[in-house]
């Protein structure tokens, strides 16, 4: 029989409802189980590492972050890796994001110490990424940011655009940039291989773990490596055709605490954690 050894959860459409909440308490009750199993928690997630750990103020030093898509991880405080493009992708994307043909374009520059966007963007966009990205300055030009550590774009646009742009990333940077969707509009550039598959992969070596004994809950495409990288890997019911292909299991929605509802159900042996179904 397989033991799972540790449980990753991405967050926006997965772990939390749609109104960004969820059961604390109910997921406490969970988290004390894990620990004393050993069971190590994990939030995967594209956003910003001091957002995701304000979610668990109680637990945020005693658990792992594989945030900004795998950029950025951090297991108890401690930065096991933190990704950067070089200088001159920055330059080059930038370019391209400005000369490409894609309507309402906007985006952020993501690093190790704020997130920054250039003076100008849309306000009513920048105060939705506030609630995304605790930390967010601006900047006249890109030379006013010398000292972070950049490691990914966040882009928001129509979705007739996001493939095109995809594409363009893809056939123009190939190689230096990756581009993921989660959905909603949501797209990173990120640098290739700093996924969240690889930050589940750096914690699984730290901690003695193969990939068969991980838990893994998503719910859009930059989930898709984790996914297919986890023994035990969970579509969300509410996520698209191709996030749950790639998985190998479903999840109830998000909507209705599906992570927490297969969480009990492993804790608890039946389904797919039972002896008979490994």
């Amino acid at each position: 029989m397989t033991t799972v050894k540790m449980v990753a959860v991405d967050m926006d459409g997965t772990f939390l409802d749609d109104n960004k909440q969820y059961n604390r308490s109910r997921f406490l009750a969970c988290y004390q189980q894990l620990t004393a199993r050993d069971i190590k928690f994990v939030v995967a997630s594209g956003n910003q590492y001091y957002q995701l750990k304000s979610f668990f103020p109680e637990i945020a030093s005693d658990i792992a972050f594989v945030a900004e898509n795998g950029a950025w991880i951090i297991d108890r405080d401690e930065e096991l890796f933190c990704g950067a493009f070089e200088r001159r992708d920055v330059e080059a994307v930038i370019d391209t994001l400005q000369n490409g043909n894609y309507p309402g374009l906007r985006y952020l520059l993501c690093g190790r110490e704020s997130a920054w966007y250039f003076e100008g963007m849309e306000e009513t966009w920048l105060k939705k990424m506030r609630h995304y990205c605790h930390r967010l300055k601006p900047i006249h030009h890109l030379d006013d940011v010398q000292d972070d550590r950049l490691f990914k774009f966040a882009l928001n646009l129509s979705d007739d655009y996001i493939e095109p742009l995809m594409a363009d990333i893809e056939r123009l940077h190939q190689g230096r940039v990756a581009a993921t969707s989660s959905g909603h509009g949501s797209v990173d550039l990120i640098v290739p291989g700093n996924h969240k598959a690889h930050g589940l992969d750096l914690l699984a070596q730290r901690w003695g773990i193969t990939h068969d004994q991980v838990l893994a809950f998503g719910d859009g495409g930059n989930d898709l490596e984790m996914l297919r990288q986890s023994g035990f890997s969970f579509a969300m019911g509410n996520a698209p055709q191709r996030v749950k292909q790639a998985a190998r299991y479903e999840a109830p929605s998000n909507n209705e605490q599906g992570v927490l509802q297969v969480i009990e159900q492993m804790l608890a042996g039946e389904g797919p954690f039972s002896s008979t179904q490994v």
